[in-house]
């Protein structure tokens, strides 16, 4: 199955080179010895303009197993990332995400990023994973809006 997962991620990375979404980073980690992970990528996700999220910059890592694209990649922002549908470990809980839910071997890379830039403003109320972060979107909203846009602060878009 190796050789399945590692030809389908050479293909996404040809495929996001010709046509990525405007302000996406997305590439596959380069090791210590200068060679390159197709396992394990770097991304950064814009906030969506007109958004509270606007300005910021995300990191995330995605790392795939030897069975994608049957099973999905994990997709992780850093820990402790507020947002209702991010578990304090940083893991992105979202359908197209799950084997068990959304998640289809079709699903490009492009596709996820896009998927959880659009979760970022948009969460799941019926699909929490962070208590913190889900009681104040759901009972507080000003003060859920001031979280949003601290880690926006905390997370500007690179030089």
């Amino acid at each position: 199955m190796s050789g399945v997962a590692r030809s389908r991620l050479t293909e996404e990375r040809k495929a996001w080179r010709k046509d990525k979404p405007f302000g996406f980073f997305a590439r596959p980690e380069t090791k210590a010895d200068g060679s390159i992970n197709l396992m394990k990528w770097r991304c950064t996700i814009p906030g969506k303009d007109n958004t509270d999220w606007s300005g910021g910059m995300y990191p995330l890592t995605m790392e795939f197993t030897e069975d994608y694209p049957a099973k999905p990649p994990k997709c992780k922002f850093p820990p402790s990332f507020f947002h209702p549908n991010i578990y304090p470990s940083g893991t992105v809980c979202l359908s197209i995400l799950n084997e068990e839910e959304g998640w289809r071997p079709s699903i490009t890379i492009k596709q996820i990023v896009l998927g959880i830039q659009e979760l970022l403003d948009d969460p799941n109320p019926a699909s929490p994973a962070q208590s913190d972060a889900f009681v104040l979107f759901t009972q507080n909203p000003t003060e859920y809006r001031r979280r949003v846009r601290k880690q926006m602060e905390a997370h500007p878009p690179l030089a």
